[in-house]
């Protein structure tokens, strides 16, 4: 019979490969405008450098930092507590964490949940994440509301004994986020399938569709799946071929980080799937994405939306949705109205969300060919369902081409003679009698909730 004894020797063993407990160190965030923060190190110490972003959420800090889309930032939490539940296995939305650095006011001592299997501070550590706590981050936020995102760094241990020249120095040469190219950074390297069957879905899969990833969340593929879709989730890399290869019902580009203006590759590969009347949905990035095939420009917000609590009105229904939001830039087109896409092969496109904060742009819908996108996430991890019905959505856009009922969301029906830019009477009319619809389909999804 084995002993369960363990020796000085193992004990020393184990000592040496279990990840040690962080010590608190003094530590500085040094914002590019010269305005800097001292707090104690929170996980790694060392530097990171990145633009430095804040978010609202007030739960969801582990979805939060494991989302690709906040690759090369620093991201402030405006919650007070960070750490009180602890990490696990289940809730990361990707492979690793992403933000560059961390910064929170009131640390977790321990952890206190159910569900924890290690402390925020351990795994940031772990994983050679650069924190600060002990700042005041309402401070901070208020800084970046009122001069803008910027660049940052955040620098303890042997770091930050340099001086507050060299500190700022080292901010002042590390890469803005204008003109990042981010998404390959960040996306798979080889392909995958997420299968229904492994989501709840019995019988076989009713759709499959080529996801694009860009930096794409966990829950997102899952919220496909158990509707019934299979995702084939391609790299960021994939060529029309690729996607051709998997023979889907759908196409859908994810979020992810950096400056949509550099995303040459993904709007050419876009352009064309629209051109082969494949269905697309996009979120986030791949709602910047189907701006730009359109023939839209995208431009940087002065901090950006993120939080899980940010409002947003949907155009064709009337509803109000409060949403989940991880964006640092824009689509720049017309709020009011249908209108020719400047791309004028893909006909006449209007701004179907828009947020009830700012009047940014937040979906767009096309009204000749099957395609529409929004700028938040409607996978909700951390975040309200209110925008689930995106999903659905989407798979009443697949059945309804795939079936020859409709190729658009303006209710008219497969056409091919129909001019893609036409805006005769019946085309408005048809769009009105489709948002009734669509009143009737949210409806239907509110009751399933």
């Amino acid at each position: 019979m084995e002993s369960n004894t363990v020796t000085a020797t193992e004990v020393t063993a184990i000592a040496a490969t279990a990840p040690q407990p962080a010590v608190s160190t003094p530590a500085a965030l040094v914002l590019e405008d010269g305005r800097i923060f001292r707090g104690s190190s929170y996980g790694a110490t060392g530097t990171a450098l990145g633009e430095a972003v804040f978010a609202t959420g007030m739960t969801g800090y582990q979805e939060t930092i494991t989302d690709p889309s906040y690759a090369r930032q620093l991201v402030v939490q405006t919650a007070p507590h960070i750490g009180n539940t602890g990490v696990n296995s289940e809730d990361a939305e990707s492979r690793r964490i992403w933000v560059a650095g961390y910064i929170v006011r009131d640390a977790a001592r321990r952890p206190s949940n159910w569900r924890s299997e290690r402390s925020l501070d351990d795994e940031l550590v772990q994983q050679g994440i650069v924190g600060i706590q002990g700042v005041d981050t309402r401070a901070i936020t208020r800084h970046l509301r009122e001069h803008k995102t910027m660049r940052a760094g955040i620098f303890s241990g042997d770091a930050a004994q340099a001086t507050d020249k060299e500190l700022l120095s080292a901010v002042l040469a590390s890469a803005p986020m204008e003109g990042a190219r981010l998404a390959e950074e960040v996306s798979v390297d080889e392909a995958y399938a997420v299968e229904p069957k492994d989501h709840g879905w019995e019988g076989e899969p009713r759709l499959s569709i080529a996801a694009i990833d860009l930096g794409i969340k966990a829950m997102t593929p899952i919220r496909f799946a158990e509707r019934g879709v299979r995702v084939h989730v391609l790299p960021a890399t994939a060529t029309l071929d690729d996607v051709k290869a998997v023979n889907p019902d759908g196409f859908f580009m994810s979020n992810g980080p950096g400056d949509p203006a550099t995303a040459d590759a993904q709007v050419k590969l876009l352009r064309s799937v629209l051109d082969e009347k494949l269905p697309y949905f996009g979120i986030c990035f791949g709602n910047q994405i189907l701006g730009r095939a359109l023939g839209f420009g995208t431009y940087k917000l002065r901090y950006g939306h993120r939080g899980i609590n940010q409002p947003v009105m949907d155009r064709r229904t009337g509803k109000v949705e409060i949403t989940s939001q991880n964006h640092g830039f824009a689509v720049d087109a017309p709020l009011d109205g249908a209108t020719q896409a400047p791309e004028e092969r893909y006909g006449r496109v209007e701004v179907s969300h828009v947020s009830l904060n700012d009047d940014v742009v937040e979906g767009l819908a096309c009204l000749d060919i099957p395609a529409f996108s929004v700028q938040y996430h409607p996978e909700a991890a951390a975040g309200p369902h209110d925008a689930a019905y995106l999903f659905d959505r989407f798979i009443d856009l697949m059945e309804g081409t795939r079936d020859g009922r409709t190729a658009n969301l303006s209710g008219e029906p497969v056409d091919a003679a129909h001019p893609a830019a036409g805006t005769n009477a019946a085309g408005t009319n048809a769009a009105g009698t489709n948002a009734d619809a669509q009143h009737k389909t949210d409806n239907k999804t509110e009751d399933k909730k």
